[in-house]
């Protein structure tokens, strides 16, 4: 009888973490953007927050207010928003080796920076300034429509560059990404 009621906490505790592992049914699930660029992979891994709040399903204005001006934003929710390249990259005119890094967001209302840091694998709101590898500014646009949920994507130009977009709300800010040579 132990045994067999042994075996069926596991077998529960087992069905629960597993369970609690699907990341696809937080209120924020997991995205990802990739882009091939001369036979070279670039991944970024974050998760889409939807603009209505996942307690009471009422809109929330987005920066400036959940996102504040001024303040390091962790790009998404959740786990840190991650870059994965295979290749060097020039993002926004400055060398990335390749490698694996996590990806902030500086917004303000003059402009945006783009956080490059070299530590990985923090949960999203574990920065730490002096793993910066770089800032990058980037380019902020009105978004043509309302974007919802959260979206980081890549708009392939050539064989060897690409446009990362992050946009939500009203606000799409972008920077150019392109194969080191």
């Amino acid at each position: 009888m132990r045994k067999t009621l042994l075996v069926m906490f596991v077998l529960i505790a087992f069905t629960f973490a597993t369970a609690q592992q699907d990341k696809s049914k937080r209120p924020s699930p997991p995205g990802t953007a990739e882009v091939t660029l001369s036979g070279h992979k670039i991944t970024v891994d974050y998760s889409r927050p939807k603009i209505a709040d996942p307690k009471t399903g009422q809109p929330r204005k987005i920066f400036g207010a959940l996102v504040p001006y001024g303040q390091v934003w962790r790009t998404g929710a959740n786990e840190a928003t991650s870059l994965k390249t295979d290749a060097a990259l020039d993002i926004g005119g400055t060398a990335v080796p390749a490698g694996s890094y996590t990806l902030f967001t500086l917004p303000s209302e003059s402009g945006w920076k783009l956080i490059i840091s070299k530590k990985t694998g923090e949960w999203g709101t574990a920065y730490d300034e002096k793993q910066d590898l770089a800032r990058v500014s980037m380019k902020v646009d009105k978004a043509s429509k309302t974007v919802d949920p959260f979206t980081i994507s890549f708009d392939k130009k050539s064989e060897t560059e690409a446009v990362l977009h992050v946009a939500w709300e009203n606000t799409d800010a972008s920077v150019p990404v392109k194969l080191k040579k």
